[in-house]
């Protein structure tokens, strides 16, 4: 590291797999270069890692993240089951530009999928990516490493010029060999479902599979939930406004309540859940699908929460909050 890196806080390029991995190993984000574009990586496992993920991008929404591992077996240890025809497409074209969408465990967190009960799964094409997920005991969420809107980046330099300044280091693995995102694939009903094009062409897919169903996304999201005005509705109704006043218009219910930060709410028939009392926000996005699946299997008969001041990943959560209030 120079100098000028060190004082500036920006990252460091190199080609060190150890160096990533220690980063990695404690929780901190390093961008990964596959041969489809280059990804912004953390533990997958970890939601406060993954929540670093959403921050870093100013990501507007909760879209699903791509799970990255090194081998078709690891798989299973992430997701419970694989329809034939995806395995045999994982097969053909692993390690390569195909996103798998496969039910998964709970030892996913449901802030990697957005509350979905698929996670997107991939093995890259990259022989210096490969190296290090082979090291990890653990898979890797990786967008792709740009600010939300941006060109995805190819290089080394597009990361750094990009997202320097908030990553610690860049895994430099030389221009992306295909340079365009994976093609995301899925199963419904027996029907081979394409949800995203990429870099694997629809007849490389049907030359394996057969017919598909192509059910293309106005974003790069497996199954496009910011697209859903109600996205992730508990089954119990969910209100979003100020606390108190919502606690005063329903004093006769038992009510969960989502806060953020100190809070002055009665605990009187009530069952409070704090996204993070320091009011930290990526705190506050690792737990946010939790607790709402939290009340929504308790006792409550309602969810209130209270929007989260407009910056830093507040914009995300209080998105999320809008579509699981539909409003």
């Amino acid at each position: 590291m120079t100098y000028f890196q060190y004082i500036c806080h920006v990252a460091e390029i190199g080609k060190d797999i150890l160096k990533a991995k220690d980063y990695l190993e404690k929780g901190q984000l390093v961008a990964i270069p596959t041969e489809t574009v280059y990804g912004l990586a953390a533990n997958a496992l970890d939601a406060i890692a993954a929540a670093k993920i959403f921050e870093a991008k100013e990501r507007p929404t909760f879209d699903p993240l791509i799970v990255h591992t090194h081998s078709l077996q690891e798989v299973y240890h992430f997701a419970t089951v694989i329809h034939p025809s995806l395995l045999t497409l994982a097969e053909t074209y692993w390690p390569g530009p195909l996103t798998l969408l496969l039910p998964k465990k709970a030892i996913i967190p449901d802030l990697v999928t957005s509350g979905l009960d698929r996670v997107a799964v991939r093995i890259p094409d990259h022989p210096l990516t490969l190296q290090l997920l082979a090291q990890l005991a653990f898979p890797l969420a990786a967008p792709s490493a740009n600010p939300f809107g941006y060109i995805s980046p190819t290089t080394a330099e597009h990361v750094y010029k990009q997202l320097g300044y908030k990553i610690p280091y860049i895994l430099d693995g030389g221009p992306c060999a295909v340079g365009l995102e994976s093609t995301i694939v899925g199963e419904e009903n027996g029907e081979i479902i394409i949800y995203r094009l990429g870099g694997l062409s629809i007849d490389d897919i049907e030359a394996v599979v057969g017919k598909v169903t192509v059910q293309l996304n106005q974003s790069s999201n497996p199954k496009a939930p910011g697209q859903l005005k109600s996205h992730y509705a508990p089954k119990k109704p969910v209100y979003i406004g100020d606390v108190n006043e919502l606690l005063q218009e329903h004093q006769n219910k038992r009510v969960g309540v989502l806060v953020f930060g100190e809070t002055d709410v009665s605990k009187n028939n009530t069952l409070i859940k704090n996204l993070s009392p320091s009011k930290n926000y990526r705190e506050a996005a690792a737990n946010l699908f939790s607790f709402l699946r939290e009340l929504d299997e308790s006792d409550v008969d309602m969810i209130i929460g209270e929007f989260l001041p407009e910056t830093n990943l507040g914009l995300a959560i209080n998105d999320r909050l809008k579509r699981a209030a539909a409003i």
